[in-house]
């Protein structure tokens, strides 16, 4: 490995120009996909990229590639990057601080006169963030898991399509779709969670994408007037509800500190102060970095939610919407990651992804890794969302040195069997 090291101070200045885009009130932006606001950072996106002298393209669903050749234009390329859309009530790094890690790493070999075998390419992803449309899609349709056609026909709220959204924002390009043309992926990005601040790191080498179980359930019993009705003989659907909340909770807490549990929705009916509810639509949430573990909740949840039905003379529809299993990532990309943070001597961890990222998609396909930097009190998706120009500096280097090692490797990566 080399000593190269990127230029933090550039790299913070491009984080901060980028998050005048969209800004806030209250510090963080509001980018989000195939908007005004995302149209205006995908433009000084480009007109960076073009200023450095860097290939810039855009495939059919509006996906950005910057690239720095190597000295072989044939073979596969090395890519990084995340996505610049962001949550309504978004912070100034997620997703940002990964595309801008790629392109200050172009910058820094630029500066040092160090050219790579293969090219290297930044990537800024479609609708990341899923404001509007569903999460992740631009990385999805790359990678052929979503049908193009399927994902232009999505409708905004004014009743538009996606694919008339992108024309109108300039960023529907003709570029094919191309996995097949990439060496690897990396992804940056900061740990939206509280765990490398607590325990004092500063990389997370990210190992896998956790795995993920989505429920609807709905509480059936009889609305009745709050006033007349006897306590012990209501059948009350939000009482219901209330237990399975707190069992959802004892339920990701009883798996170990990989365990997530959440009811992110919850809808009474009829919603007057005065009747006594008898219908609770609600979701629930579980995600873990074992398969195992993850099919133990299933059924924890199962036997309760019966349990919880019976007691309240409750009827309980419960679906299961969503199984994502544990995502790993290539464990000789994610050695690189590691490798690097050992030789710049940053202090590191192994760790699971509890979000989605891109690099859940594109590791389906292409050989991944991810690296976190701590963000302040784990705090993400949230206009207070804020990192360190240190951590952001030392995540980049990483980036860089593993990149280097990356593009200048003339052996083919194999996905695991």
């Amino acid at each position: 490995m080399t000593n190269a090291r990127i230029d933090g101070k550039r790299l913070w200045q491009s984080l901060m120009d980028m998050a005048e885009i969209g800004a806030t009130a209250k510090g963080g932006v509001c980018r989000i996909a195939l908007s005004e606001e995302d149209r205006q950072a995908r433009d000084l996106f480009r007109s960076w990229c073009e200023a450095a002298g860097y290939k810039l393209r855009v495939d059919v669903f509006g996906n950005m590639f910057a690239r720095r050749p190597g000295r072989d234009p044939g073979l596969p390329a090395v890519l990084v990057g995340s996505h610049l859309d962001s949550q309504p009530t978004g912070g100034k790094f997620d997703g940002a601080y990964g595309v801008l890690a790629g392109l200050e790493v172009l910058r820094s070999l630029d500066d040092m006169g160090l050219d790579t075998l293969r090219p290297v390419e930044v990537v800024n992803w479609t609708n990341e963030e899923g404001a509007i449309f569903k999460p992740m899609i631009g990385s999805e349709v790359f990678t052929g898991a979503m049908p193009l056609n399927s994902a232009y026909a999505m409708p905004d709220p004014q009743g538009r399509t996606l694919e008339e959204d992108l024309r109108a924002i300039g960023y529907l390009g003709a570029t094919d779709l191309r996995p097949d043309a990439l060496h690897c992926y990396f992804e940056a990005h900061i740990e939206q969670g509280p765990v490398l601040e607590r325990e004092g790191e500063t990389i997370g080498v990210v190992t896998a994408g956790a795995g993920i179980r989505w429920y609807t359930l709905t509480l059936t019993g009889v609305e009745s007037h709050a006033g007349p009705t006897p306590m012990d003989v209501r059948r009350d659907a939000l009482v219901g509800a209330a237990h399975v909340v707190l069992a959802v909770r004892e339920i990701g807490l009883g798996h170990g500190e990989q365990g997530r549990g959440t009811v992110g929705c919850l809808a009474p009916y009829p919603a007057s102060p005065n009747v006594i509810p008898g219908r609770v639509e609600m979701t629930v949430d579980f995600r873990h970095a074992s398969e195992e573990a993850l099919s133990a909740m299933d059924e924890a949840l199962r036997r309760v939610v019966a349990e919880i039905a019976a007691r309240h003379g409750l009827a309980a529809d419960l679906n299961q919407t969503v199984h994502s299993p544990l995502i790993p990532f290539h464990p000789d990309v994610v050695g690189l990651i590691r490798d690097a943070a050992k030789h710049l001597g940053y202090s590191h961890r192994d760790i699971v992804s509890g979000a989605g990222h891109d690099a859940c998609n594109i590791a389906k396909a292409i050989p991944t890794a991810m690296m976190f930097i701590p963000c302040e009190n784990g705090i993400s998706h949230n206009e207070a969302e804020n990192i360190s120009p240190e951590d952001s500096a030392a995540g980049g280097n990483v980036l860089l040195q593993a990149v280097l090692r990356a593009a200048n490797d003339p052996e083919p990566l194999k996905m695991p069997a």
